[in-house]
């Protein structure tokens, strides 16, 4: 499994195609995150506008593959176990983006509840922010997973799916990742830090799910 994640991951860097992701997530940071915001809001966004990168990234490891080199893999390894190792990959890349962007928003923010009258121990609002970070990076991956291939062929179908099911894991009440953020820009006001554990642990069940779904489904449908 080790060399798969390795094939898939060089497939990912050659191809540049993480590039626009990667641009678009720093532009979003840099528009709204700015020098001196408190500590905690600025880490709830910089969560939350990971999880539509997470998707892409899905979304471009699974349709980035050569279709020749796609079926030498699987026949080799199994689809299923390909199609983990794509999934990996991209939830990988996402984390260290996400756990990037969470020690330079913490470095550059400060540390201070929304009114600037209660100090937040840095640290701990780095911690927060980086699980935060992670259950909106794996509910990315839940949402592209079930947005791509082999839950959805067609390009004109996947990529609106792709990005409603994003925005309703932003913004539904009860969402893991909706939770984390929440939780965050809440702990701003009153200047506490709540680490979300329990949004974290929701978004892990739900990328297990919805991985082992498109995975099963690989060996059943060709590309």
């Amino acid at each position: 499994m080790t060399a798969l994640l390795r094939y898939q991951a060089a497939l990912l860097a050659r191809s540049q195609r993480w590039l626009p992701p990667f641009i678009l997530y720093a532009a979003f940071l840099g528009v709204g995150v700015q020098s001196g915001q408190p500590v905690l809001d600025s880490l709830g966004y910089a969560a939350a506008a990971l999880l539509p990168v997470a998707a892409w990234l899905v979304r471009i490891c699974v349709t980035g593959e050569p279709p020749a080199a796609g079926h030498c893999v699987a026949a080799a390894v199994g689809p299923g176990r390909a199609h983990l190792a794509r999934l990996l990959v991209a939830w990988g890349a996402s984390a260290a983006l996400g756990a990037l962007a969470t020690v330079v928003v913490t470095w550059i923010s400060d540390p201070a509840s929304s009114d600037h009258q209660t100090r937040v121990p840095p640290l701990q609002a780095a911690v927060a922010g980086l699980l935060a970070a992670l259950a909106c990076a794996l509910l990315g991956t839940a949402v592209g997973a079930l947005t791509t291939w082999p839950l959805l062929r067609s390009t004109g179908r996947a990529v609106p799916a792709l990005l409603l099911a994003a925005l309703l894991a932003l913004v539904v009440s009860g969402s893991p990742a909706q939770a984390a953020v929440s939780g965050l820009v809440t702990g701003s006001r009153s200047g506490t830090v709540d680490f979300p554990l329990l949004p974290l642990a929701g978004a892990a069940l739900l990328a297990a799910a919805a991985t082992a779904t498109a995975c099963a489904l690989t060996s059943r449908r060709s590309p």
